[in-house]
């Protein structure tokens, strides 16, 4: 029988540490996180609404500091959180909140951004914020989608300011 667990794996590879982003690139990821965030939390408190979901911090790092990365494309945020979201309220509705639904439930909404090409690893953790939120339905539009479409709309104006500033990529990528 083959060894599934041995100290040797444990060691890991033998690639360097990736390289420290640039400066200029830290700065331009702090500032777009900062307005973005900002954006939400003044809408929130303009119209009383709930817009900030946990997991959107996790999206700004993605969306500001690696904005060609597959997982920070608009289809990807705002598939990903929608999906992720939908599975944790659904397993909340039918089976309530214990160990295994938590559990099943964010496997379930990782094997649906899969399937459905939305991966967005900040969206992972949405089922436990839903399920151990007690949330409602309402959930699913604000924060989720409003917020993650928010977030995107922020992230084009941001990312594709000035004149291919730093050649920073054009953002997005690519829509669908």
């Amino acid at each position: 029988m083959a060894k599934i667990f041995t100290v040797k794996r444990l060691q890991g590879g033998h690639e360097p540490c990736p390289k420290r982003l640039p400066l200029w690139a830290i700065a331009t990821a702090w500032l777009g996180a900062t307005i973005a965030i900002a954006v939400l939390a003044l809408i929130a408190d303009w119209q009383s609404l709930v817009m900030i979901l946990g997991s959107f911090g996790a999206s700004c790092l993605l969306i500001f500091a690696y904005p060609a990365s597959p997982f920070a494309q608009p289809r990807n945020v705002i598939g990903g959180h929608f999906v992720a979201s939908l599975t944790g309220l659904i397993f909340m509705a039918v089976f309530g909140v214990t160990w295994w639904s938590l559990a099943i439930a964010v496997g379930t909404a990782i094997a649906l951004m899969l399937l459905l090409r939305v991966p967005h690893p900040p969206a992972g953790s949405n089922p436990l914020i839903v399920m151990l939120g007690g949330v409602g339905w309402q959930f699913l539009l604000t924060p989720t989608l409003a917020g993650s479409v928010v977030l995107v709309l922020v992230a084009i104006a941001y990312n594709n300011m000035g004149k291919n500033l730093h050649n920073r990529p054009a953002y997005p990528r690519y829509w669908w």
